[in-house]
C-alpha cells in the first residue's frame, strides 16, 4: 500500500496530540509516543482486526502498549478511530476522574486491553493473552477464536527480569499469534542505553525460540511496517519479535534522540518548532482536520463486516467464560470433624472436584505443582502441540506466572489458578497488585503458610507475607482454618469478580467441630460459640485450632470463651457492621492469635499473640512452639489480658 498525503497528515496529527496533551497536563513522556505514531497508524488502519463500535468483541485482535508511560499514543488512536474518547478527554489527560489517566487502565477506557505501568508487565500479559487465544482456538469451533496479540515493548520492558521469564515461556509454548514490536530507541531516562545495556535483542529472542526480524531504520516507513507485521502473521509455530529502530522525539530538530524527551521536554517553543516541521499550525492545539478524522473513523469500522459475520456464525458458541452449570457447588467435598488434612491437600481435592464444571480453568505452578495443591487428576498438559491443555507448567518463573495469569484472565475464556509457596508471593507481588487494580478473576494457591514449614528455615518461613497481601486493596485473601473452610474459600473465589489469594498449610490441620464452609463468605464466624463470653479468641488458619484448645483450658478455670475463625479480613469488613459488633463485641476482651506479624490485628483485638521476627530452622512443630504458637502461651496471654 502506498503512502498518501492524508496518512502523513494523520501521523502528524497523532504526534501533535502526543505533544499537546502532556504539555497541557504539565507532564512528560511525549517523545516515545511521537516516535511510535507511524507504527500505531499502521496497526490501527492497515493490520489489526477490530471494530471500534464493539471493543469487547471476543475475536478482536489485542493491542498491548507495554510502555504505558506512552499512553497518550493509545488514547490518540482510540479517539481518532472512534472508541468513544473525545477531544475533551484528551485535553483532560492525567486529570482527576479523566478517561485518559497517566497509564492505560483496563475497564476505565474503552479499547484499553491491559493496565500497563510497571515495565515488563504488559509484555508478560501479552504472553498470557496469546496462551488463552491458542487454547480457545484449539477447543472451540473453527473461526470462533483466531486473532492475534500485538505487543509494543521498549528497552525498559526487556530490561526487567519478568520479560526474560515470559519470553522463555512464550518460545517454549510456540505462541505463533503473538507479535511483539521492540521499540529500540536506545534512550532511557538516565541517558543513552549504552551506559547500561549491550544486549543483542535478536540473539536473545532467537535463543528463546522466537522468530526475529531486525527491521532497522524503518520507523517511518509505513509499507515496510505493514509488510513486516503481515509477514509475522504467517509465522504460525513460534512468537515473533520485530526489532524496530526508532528515534524518540522525532521529528523535533532539537530533542530527537534526547533522553530529556522521556520527561517534560516539549514545551511551547519546542512544540511550535516541531509542529511547523510536521505541517501543523503551531497556534492550534488538539486540532484534527475533518478529513483526517474521517480517515481514522473509517479504519475504526472496517472490521464491522468481519465482526458481524463472526456473530452470525458464533452467536451460540460457548466461549468457556464460566461454569457449565451450578452443580460445581454441590461437587465441593466435605470432611468430618476430627480428620487431619493439610489445607493445601484439601484445596487440591476441591480443585479436582470443580474442574469438570469449569472448562476454562487452567491450573499451574512455578515448579511446585504437587506441593501447592494445583495438580489436576484429569489433566492434559498445555504445550505447543496441546494448547487445549488445562495443566500449565510455568517452570521456576513466579513473576511471569502471575502476570501471564493476568493476561489469560484479561483475554477471557480462562480462569487461571497458579500456585507457589507463600513466601514466594513476593516474586508475584507486582502482578498481584495489577490483578487487584484491574479486578481480574485469578486464583492464587499460596501454601506453606507459616513457620510450621519447619526445617528450611527463615528464608522459607513466611511471617510478614499474609499481612502484606491483606493490605493490597481489592485482593480477596482467605486463610482457611481447616478443610471445610477450604471448600468455602473455593466457593468464595469462584463467585468473586476479582483476584483471590488462598493461603494454605503444609502441615495437617484437624477438621474443627464447629467449622463451616458457608460461613467463610462472612469473613469471620464463631467456631466455638458462647452467648455471654468473658473473652474472645480470634485467629486464622492453623491457629484457630490452637484457639479452640486454649478455650477448653480456660473453660476449666471457669472462663467462658468464644472462638472466632477469621479466614478473610476483607470479607468480614464487607459484612454488616451489626454482625461485626455482635461477633466481636468491643466491651469483651479479645485476643488474636496468628503465626505471623501482628500488623492489622489491633483493629479487632486488644492484644495479639504473633511472631514479629524471622523464623528458624527446626522441625515445624518445634518452631511453632518455640515462637509462642502453643496452648500454654495463648492461655497465659489470655489470662494476662483478662487480669488487665
Amino acid at each position: 500500500m502506498s503512502v498518501d498525503h492524508s496518512e502523513q497528515r494523520g501521523i502528524a496529527t497523532i504526534q501533535g496530540i502526543a505533544m499537546d496533551a502532556p504539555h497541557a497536563a504539565r507532564s512528560g513522556h511525549q517523545g516515545t509516543a511521537m516516535a511510535l505514531a507511524p507504527l500505531a497508524h499502521v496497526l490501527y488502519t492497515r493490520v489489526m482486526s477490530y471494530d471500534a463500535s464493539d471493543p469487547s468483541w471476543p475475536n478482536r485482535d489485542r493491542f498491548v502498549l507495554s510502555p504505558g508511560h506512552a499512553s497518550i499514543l493509545q488514547y490518540a488512536m482510540l479517539h481518532l478511530c472512534g472508541f468513544g474518547l473525545t477531544l475533551d478527554d484528551l485535553r483532560d489527560f492525567r486529570q482527576w476522574n479523566s478517561a485518559t489517566p497517566g497509564h492505560p487502565e483496563v475497564g476505565h477506557t474503552a479499547g484499553v486491553e491491559v493496565t500497563t505501568g510497571p515495565l515488563g508487565q504488559g509484555f508478560a500479559n501479552g504472553v498470557g493473552m496469546a496462551i488463552a487465544e491458542a487454547r480457545q482456538r484449539a477447543l472451540l469451533p473453527s473461526g470462533a477464536i483466531d486473532h492475534f496479540t500485538y505487543v509494543v515493548c521498549g528497552d525498559g520492558d526487556l530490561a526487567e527480569g519478568i520479560s526474560h521469564e515470559a519470553a522463555s515461556l512464550a518460545g517454549h509454548l510456540g505462541l505463533g499469534r503473538l507479535i511483539c514490536v521492540y521499540d529500540d530507541n536506545r534512550v532511557s531516562i538516565d541517558g543513552a542505553t549504552d551506559i547500561w545495556l549491550t544486549d543483542d535483542p535478536v540473539g536473545r529472542f532467537e535463543s528463546y525460540g522466537w522468530h526475529v526480524a531486525n527491521l532497522g531504520e524503518k520507523g517511518n516507513d509505513l509499507d515496510a511496517l505493514e509488510h513486516a507485521l503481515l509477514d509475522a502473521q504467517s509465522v504460525t509455530d513460534r512468537p515473533t519479535m520485530l526489532v524496530l529502530r526508532t528515534h524518540i522525539g522525532d521529528p523535533s530538530p532539537t530533542l530527537r534522540d534526547s533522553p530529556s524527551a522521556h520527561g517534560y521536554a516539549f514545551k511551547d517553543a519546542e512544540i511550535a518548532e516541531t509542529k511547523q516541521i510536521l505541517g501543523l499550525d503551531p497556534e492550534q492545539t488538539f486540532h484534527v482536520d475533518d478529513d483526517v478524522l474521517a480517515m481514522y473513523r473509517a479504519a475504526g469500522t472496517r472490521g464491522s463486516g468481519v465482526r458481524a459475520t463472526w456473530h452470525a456464525a458464533h452467536a451460540t458458541t460457548d466461549l468457556h467464560t464460566g461454569p457449565t452449570s451450578d452443580a460445581w457447588r454441590a461437587a465441593l467435598p466435605t470432611w468430618t470433624a476430627g480428620e487431619a488434612v493439610a489445607t493445601r491437600k484439601a484445596s487440591n481435592a476441591c480443585l479436582d472436584a470443580i474442574a469438570p464444571y469449569w472448562p476454562g480453568l487452567v491450573s499451574g505452578s512455578a515448579d511446585l505443582t504437587g506441593n501447592t495443591g494445583v495438580k489436576l487428576t484429569d489433566q492434559t498438559i498445555l504445550t505447543a502441540s496441546s494448547p487445549e491443555g488445562n495443566q500449565l507448567y510455568y517452570g521456576v518463573r513466579e513473576h511471569a506466572m502471575a502476570a501471564v495469569m493476568n493476561g489469560m484472565a484479561l483475554h477471557g475464556g480462562v480462569v487461571p489458578v497458579g500456585g507457589t509457596f507463600l513466601v514466594f508471593s513476593d516474586y508475584c507481588r507486582p502482578a498481584i497488585r495489577l490483578a487487584a487494580l484491574s479486578q481480574l478473576k485469578v486464583i492464587y494457591s499460596f501454601t506453606h503458610d507459616s513457620v510450621g514449614v519447619g526445617e528450611d528455615g527463615p528464608t522459607h518461613q513466611p511471617v510478614e507475607h499474609v499481612a502484606a497481601l491483606r493490605v493490597i486493596p481489592q485482593l480477596q485473601v482467605i486463610r482457611a482454618a481447616d478443610a471445610n473452610e477450604v471448600a468455602g474459600a473455593w466457593a468464595a473465589a469462584l463467585d468473586h469478580d476479582g483476584p483471590t489469594a488462598l493461603v494454605l498449610s503444609r502441615q495437617d490441620l484437624v477438621v474443627l467441630d464447629g467449622s463451616n464452609a458457608a460461613s467463610v463468605a462472612l469473613g469471620a464466624y464463631a467456631v466455638v460459640e458462647e452467648a455471654s463470653p468473658d473473652l474472645v479468641l480470634v485467629g486464622a488458619g492453623s491457629e484457630v485450632a490452637l484457639c479452640v484448645e486454649a478455650a477448653r483450658r480456660l473453660a476449666e478455670a471457669d472462663v467462658a470463651v468464644r472462638v472466632v475463625s477469621m479466614p478473610s479480613w476483607d470479607r468480614f469488613l464487607a459484612s454488616d457492621s451489626s454482625y461485626q459488633h455482635e461477633l466481636l463485641p468491643s466491651a469483651i476482651p479479645t485476643l488474636a492469635v496468628e503465626a505471623g506479624v501482628h500488623l492489622g490485628w489491633h483493629r479487632w483485638a486488644d492484644d495479639v499473640v504473633s511472631i514479629d521476627r524471622f523464623g528458624a530452622s527446626a522441625p515445624g512443630a518445634t518452631v511453632m512452639h518455640e515462637l509462642g504458637m502453643n496452648v500454654n502461651n495463648v492461655v497465659d496471654r489470655a489470662t494476662t489480658l483478662l487480669d488487665s
